[in-house]
């Protein structure tokens, strides 16, 4: 098997005086589609930021924290390779940053241009491309504040897809967003998985769990509790442990719903 892009031996982790992971020891994959999947709190957003090194483990004897298989990361260098789609990061968007220059800022690891940052003609080349591609081309000149979520998400697609990553990580990416949006956002990605795109989902929604997802990694209270195919998984037995309620899955097209699982008077098992 090829070499993790994220590897974690016994690790320690702070957020504030309490340790959000203790112990965490996971590798994940090139090629592996994979979906952290966790109730709210359970440490998902926490492990995307380990990832991006914006969070650090604990240093002690005997645990490391390695990204594609280095434990001493250019953050510079790593943008170019993990490409990050996250709620987090719309946020930070003023409203009168134009579609364009949010896919721009991609370039330059930043929140919209700066006045000392111009972008090459190969790079407005790109981003040309890459929003006639995701149908965003007639968004170029509009202010971010007019757009739906769901074309704020796109955008950030294309933002995170500048330097073709070759992990893309997508932070609950179908939060607020309606239904023909999520539809849109679900299909972009499934082909992106097609294309040879390794895709990272981390996501308390199980309906954002497109097919192309063979691993699951079951997240909960900092702890890793279940890790395996996601067909065996995203079952209800699994899900109803996780999320401490009766469940019951029903599965269409490789897509997943969960429903309340209920006994023949309609009360809960």
């Amino acid at each position: 098997m090829a070499e993790p892009y994220l590897e974690l031996r016994a690790v320690t982790a702070y957020l504030g005086p309490r340790p959000v992971f203790e112990n965490l020891s996971l590798q994940l994959f090139p090629d592996e589609h994979t979906v952290i999947l966790g109730p709210n709190g359970s440490g998902k957003s926490s492990l995307i930021k380990l990832l991006c090194r914006s969070l650090y483990p604990v240093v002690q004897p005997g645990s490391w924290l390695r990204i594609f298989g280095s434990d001493t990361v250019n953050l510079w260098a790593l943008r170019s390779r993990i490409g990050v789609v996250s709620e987090h990061l719309q946020a930070h968007y003023s409203g009168g940053v134009r579609g364009r220059d949010v896919v721009l800022s991609g370039f330059f690891g930043s929140v919209g241009l700066g006045r000392s940052q111009e972008p090459s003609a190969a790079q407005q080349q790109r981003v040309a491309e890459l929003m006639a591609e995701l149908h965003l081309a007639d968004l170029a000149e509009r202010p971010f504040r007019e757009l739906s979520d769901g074309q704020r998400r796109r955008l950030l697609l294309a933002r995170a897809l500048v330097h073709d990553p070759e992990v893309l990580v997508l932070d609950e990416p179908t939060n607020g967003l309606d239904l023909k949006a999520r539809h849109q956002l679900l299909a972009i990605l499934r082909q992106l998985a097609r294309r040879g795109t390794t895709l990272l989902l981390v996501t308390h929604q199980i309906e954002a769990i497109i097919p192309e997802i063979s691993r699951c990694l079951l997240l909960r209270q900092g702890q890793l509790v279940a890790d395996g195919p996601a067909a065996e998984l995203l079952q209800a037995g699994p899900l109803s442990a996780l999320f401490d309620t009766p469940l019951q899955v029903i599965e269409a097209h490789g897509y997943r719903q969960v429903l309340p699982a209920v006994d023949g008077a309609g009360s809960p098992d």
